[in-house]
């Protein structure tokens, strides 16, 4: 029996093309598609695909979102996201969520269809290409699980806002606490999580989820 595909992207002409290479053997069936994400989920309510291929990029909600309100709700399929991303947050954001596959649009179309089966079988596939990197940055993120679990409470409430740009002045009043406190915590901060000025301090606290901007 032929798997049942739903794609989702936000450009016809590869919806199309993907349509058109995944039906060219029989062995996939495409019964829906969806130009965003908002379209997406409303056809998920009436139609069961085995698999859904997933874009990132695409308007009113963008496939990182849909794969939440996947997860969230009582809407039962795998996802594979396929996009153009190949930056490792995005991977890490997508696996944190509860994603099934990822492959980037660039792959062969064997590694595509190789993708698809090996999801609908009811295991996860990364693209091979992505693995070392999402390895070595969730080494990375467990090293800064450890630093974020050494800040205090008032270290942690300095460091968001260091984050979104505030100076030790606004800091402290924001805080109720005085300049010369700030400046202390400030430092310790910079101790903890291993930076030298501020800039860095934001990045770490964006990297990890700690505000967003």
């Amino acid at each position: 029996m032929a798997v049942k595909v739903m794609i989702a992207d936000d450009h016809s002409m590869v919806r199309e093309g993907l349509k058109q290479l995944l039906e060219l053997e029989g062995d996939f069936t495409v019964i829906d598609e969806a130009c965003d994400g908002v379209e997406c989920l409303e056809k998920l309510k009436i139609i069961k695909p085995d698999i859904l291929l997933l874009d990132i990029n695409m308007p009113n909600m963008d496939g990182l979102e849909v794969l939440r309100v996947l997860k969230e709700t009582k809407i039962k399929v795998k996802v594979l996201v396929l996009t153009v991303h190949n930056e490792v947050e995005y991977l890490l954001k997508a696996v944190d969520i509860g994603v099934n596959g990822y492959l980037l649009k660039d792959s062969e179309s064997a590694e595509l269809k190789r993708a698809i089966l090996t999801v609908v079988s009811g295991e996860d596939y990364i693209q091979p290409s992505l693995i070392p990197v999402l390895n070595a940055r969730m080494i990375d993120r467990n090293k800064d699980n450890i630093k974020i679990e050494s800040l205090t409470r008032r270290e942690m409430d300095v460091l968001k806002l260091l984050a979104v740009g505030m100076y030790n002045k606004e800091v402290a009043e924001h805080l109720g606490i005085s300049e010369r406190t700030v400046k202390n915590h400030v430092s310790n901060i910079f101790k903890k999580i291993n930076v030298t000025d501020r800039t860095q301090a934001a990045v770490f606290a964006i990297r990890n989820n700690l505000v967003t901007i």
